[in-house]
């Protein structure tokens, strides 16, 4: 009978671990796209509760808004979900389903005033700017990381 052997506790195997910089720019996009997911999430969550009637119920609820209010919020309540799973994923898919949804959503704003009214146009002009600036930034210094 042999004696019990002690084992030594590994970490899991990391290839090239070492020599990997630490804050690259491929791991902020991933951060970014993240934090991107979160706030779909809740604009898809927003837009839910605007079509079940949790939102609005004050106004005649889902019903009682214009056809293009309806149709722009039922657009927005699922394209902001799916857009938010392909994000936290970082596929590629999730990107051009978010970038379609803040284009929608400027493009609504700025031409289309009367479907969401102008209270909120310069907020939601600027905020979905600056994500989709801050976006093209990040992805073309991660390209740049990893050039081919």
């Amino acid at each position: 009978m042999r004696p019990p052997v002690a084992r030594e506790e590994l970490g899991p195997v990391v290839a090239d671990d070492e020599q990997r910089p630490r804050a690259t720019w491929t791991d902020r996009l991933v951060m970014f796209l993240r934090v991107v997911a979160g706030v779909s999430i809740v604009k898809g969550l927003y837009h839910w509760a605007a079509v079940c009637g949790f939102i609005g119920a004050t106004d005649g609820g889902f019903f009682g808004h214009t056809p293009q209010w309806q149709t722009a919020t039922v657009f927005f309540a699922v394209i902001d979900l799916v857009a938010a799973v392909g994000l936290w994923l970082a596929a590629p898919w999730g990107a051009v389903v978010w970038l379609t949804s803040a284009v929608s959503m400027v493009v609504i704003a700025l031409f289309f005033q009367q479907v969401f009214g102008q209270q909120y146009q310069n907020i939601v002009v600027a905020l979905e700017g600056a994500a989709i600036g801050a976006y093209l930034l990040l992805a073309i210094q991660a390209a740049r990381e990893h050039p081919q």
